[in-house]
């Protein structure tokens, strides 16, 4: 059977559909996203269910998607990635985006999204000091087709958490 695909010079947009929640998985999540660390036992006392049966739910979130991972939340300063900053990448175009998305393997680069704006795409990056942030940025710079950055440090962060599933 032939290939139908086209190729384009678009970069691929996932279009996300909501997963089927019940307000059990919900408050299974919101138990799972405060401490990820809580067994199936005690998890099923809060929700008044069976180890097995909170296992099966965690592996049906996990299967569709809805769990991405169960990590470890690191203290970026406490490992001595002390400064916090919002990159903004302005590109030509598709062809420079893409290049740009490379360096998502750099492990100061913590996010990458493509925006609508100004800018194509924000950055959120966390390195040791100035210096650190300056040698990533001349990476940045260095990829045919950026056209400039702009860095915002963050001096204090006082929210900093994933979606809530109950909304």
């Amino acid at each position: 059977m032939p290939n139908n695909i086209k190729e384009t010079n678009a970069i691929k947009q996932v279009r996300h559909q909501p997963a089927k929640l019940d307000e059990v998985d919900r408050t299974l999540l919101a138990l799972l996203s405060a401490d990820s660390s809580l067994s199936y036992v005690e998890l099923g006392e809060a929700l008044h269910l069976s180890a097995p049966a909170v296992h099966d739910r965690v592996k049906r979130l996990k299967r569709d998607g809805v769990i991405k991972a169960m990590v470890a939340k690191i203290d970026g300063c406490k490992v001595g990635r002390t400064l916090l900053a919002f990159v903004l990448v302005n590109t030509k175009n598709v062809v420079s985006t893409r290049k740009l998305l490379t360096l998502g393997s750099l492990p100061e680069i913590e996010e990458m999204h493509t925006v609508a704006g100004d800018s194509g795409v924000m950055l959120k990056v966390r390195v040791r000091e100035t210096e650190g942030l300056e040698d990533l940025l001349g990476k940045i710079q260095d990829i045919d087709g950026v056209d400039g950055t702009r860095s915002y440090i963050v001096l204090s962060t006082f929210v900093e958490r994933g979606p809530d599933p109950s909304l």
